[in-house]
């Protein structure tokens, strides 16, 4: 090889290493100056999905991890008894507008009675006439309510999706009695995705709400996200304190020595997604927030 090869070559290697330390040190840089951490996950909200009325299980719509749309019909409960009951609130308020009818006709006729001849009927009877009417007026107020809940409650057999978002958790199936009020299966919300970073304490007097950082998911190592600090959290659970044996308080020995920083959350907003970037609850992540510009 000629030496001016051999030269052109050592120039090339040198500069590739200039490179290469360059982007080190930029690094270095980086993440001396920025708040990071390894410790990150990013959180959805979780609706429990919960029957507003009890019953069993006659239909199942969706499967485990299945994406809905809000609105999309989950599954539905046997509505024999609440169709019952609705032809019945319906009867009652048949019922008591009939009543009504009668009390209003007899009140009326005791009325003009009184016009035409004020001694023909007591103040007494026409007072319990009108009361008597007033009572039927009343009660078909009742009934409404009542055929108005009976409806609701035979539309709450039909459980849909309250959010867009992934079904997850399905514990039940055809033939299940469901329990009003209590869930029966979890939907995760697609448009809550957020990150939790947890910072050493030392490091959250360098954190200012709505400054940007990256979020670098275990799942995507060469896709970083972008997002803005969105709060900081304001309190941990307490190690020391909590009740122990014979409702004496707990606390644990601490080591002069060896004083760990507590972790905080930090609450990071993400950016729009890049495509193929799927996020799921639980995944873990590591956080950093730019504390400046480079």
């Amino acid at each position: 090889m000629s030496t001016a090869k051999k030269a052109t070559l050592t120039i090339v290697n040198l500069a590739i290493l200039g490179i290469a330390a360059a982007l080190l040190y930029l690094r270095f840089e980086e993440y001396v100056h920025n708040p990071w951490t390894r410790d990150g996950q990013v959180r959805a909200q979780v609706i429990q999905v919960s029957p507003r009325v009890s019953g069993q299980v006659t239909k199942i719509h969706v499967v485990d991890n299945q994406f809905v749309h809000k609105g999309d019909l989950l599954f539905e409960i046997d509505p024999s008894t609440y169709q019952t009951a609705l032809g019945q609130a319906q009867a009652n308020l048949e019922r008591q507008q009939t009543s009504a009818r009668g009390a209003q006709i007899e009140f009326e006729r005791l009325r003009q009675i009184a016009r035409r001849d004020r001694g023909a009927v007591s103040q007494k009877d026409l007072n319990r006439r009108e009361v008597n009417y007033l009572e039927a007026l009343s009660r078909i107020d009742v009934a409404s309510e009542q055929l108005t809940n009976a409806r609701l409650n035979l539309d709450f057999t039909r459980v849909s999706a309250p959010v867009e978002g992934y079904i997850s958790n399905i514990n039940f199936q055809i033939g299940s009695q469901a329990v009003a009020n209590t869930p029966i299966v979890a939907l995760v919300d697609s448009n809550s995705f957020w990150v939790f970073g947890y910072f050493r304490e030392s490091e959250i007097g360098h954190i200012e709400v709505g400054a940007p950082a990256r979020v670098t998911l275990m799942a995507y190592p060469d896709r970083p996200l972008r997002g803005e600090v969105e709060s900081l959290g304001w309190g941990i659970a307490p190690s020391d304190g909590t009740v122990g044996y014979n409702l004496l308080p707990s606390v644990n020995p601490v080591f002069q020595w060896i004083r760990l920083a507590q972790r905080m959350p930090v609450r990071v907003r993400l950016d729009p997604l890049p495509a193929g970037v799927a996020l799921r609850f639980g995944m873990s992540a590591s956080v950093m927030v730019m504390a400046q510009e480079h």
